[in-house]
């Protein structure tokens, strides 16, 4: 007779839907990357956020979830919504006009070594032996990312690389700001920072890029659609229904599979190099991500 463990198949259905979760972020990365050979970057990206936003307002509002946002709480939504969403997306998608689907994603992804080293000077957390060794291996990833052909990069790579890092180090100070709860669902929170956050990059992009809207091929179209429907819709409800069945610990390293699946599938669909420096230096920064997570917890 099977014993009946509901904390063993909760904790199964939760590694499942955080293996989708990943999967489906890491796969948006070679789909951005193709997607701006054809359309802007601030456009295409915001007009897929706020596809998405109003997505999740509809299902939220199915679920009968509130929505309303209190007016004491919006000053940090802004923030919430410029750091974790219009420079972590906006920047990053920017950047990817100069970098490839590996450089993009381990400089973006080294967020929580930023976080280590921001949370000093703001909240007094000074970094123990895991939060230095963590620093160490993610610079160093870095450092031998960048450092191919004697660290001579041109003014358009250096560009990419700025927007990347700076996309980085402000969803850290975001992670280290906005820590006070807001009175809403996590799916009412995901609604009006990418809702805030995409907005202002869809009146951008139509401002100052004028998309060629016929420019969208059928493979550009099918990209768009993933982009707004999985990544930044269905992926986000099965990231907070994840981390129902799952410890923080679990679910943040679990993540660390993101830019790997990017790296691996823009190699596969995109014919990205991928060659051993490029797999060392990822293996440096997701080895210093781990530890400065491991470091973060509880913190």
């Amino acid at each position: 007779m099977k014993s009946d463990d509901p904390a063993g198949r909760g904790r199964a259905r939760g590694l499942q839907l955080l293996l989708i979760t990943a999967i489906g972020w890491g796969l948006n990365w070679p789909a951005i990357k193709y997607l701006l050979q054809e359309w802007p970057p601030l456009f295409s990206r915001g007009l897929a956020g706020v596809m998405a936003a109003a997505l999740l307002a509809a299902v939220a509002l199915a679920r009968g979830e509130r929505l309303a946002l209190p007016p004491r709480d919006l000053p940090r939504m802004a923030v919430a919504a410029f750091t974790n969403v219009f420079a972590w997306m906006g920047f990053t998608t920017i950047a990817m006009q100069w970098l490839t689907v590996g450089e993009g994603g381990m400089l973006v992804y080294t967020m929580p070594i930023w976080a280590t080293l921001l949370a000093w000077p703001l909240r007094g957390a000074r970094p123990g032996p895991l939060g230095i060794a963590a620093l160490c291996l993610g610079f160093s990833g870095i450092v031998l990312l960048l450092g191919v052909d004697g660290f001579h990069l041109g003014a358009d790579k250096l560009i990419g690389v700025g927007l990347a890092l700076f996309a980085a180090i402000a969803f850290a100070l975001g992670t280290i700001l906005n820590r006070a709860p807001v009175a809403l669902s996590p799916i009412g929170i995901v609604v009006w920072q990418v809702g805030l956050g995409c907005a202002p990059m869809l009146i951008l992009g139509l401002a100052f890029e004028h998309p060629q809207i016929g420019a969208l091929s059928s493979a550009g179209a099918a990209a768009f659609v993933y982009m707004a429907l999985v990544p930044m819709g269905a992926c986000y409800l099965s990231w907070f229904a994840a981390i129902e069945h799952l410890p923080p610990a679990i679910a943040s390293t679990g993540m660390l599979l993101v830019p790997v699946i990017g790296v691996v599938s823009a190699a596969l669909l995109l014919g990205e190099g991928l060659g051993a420096r490029q797999l060392f230096a990822l293996t440096l920064a997701i080895a210093g991500v781990a530890l400065a997570l491991r470091e973060n917890r509880g913190k």
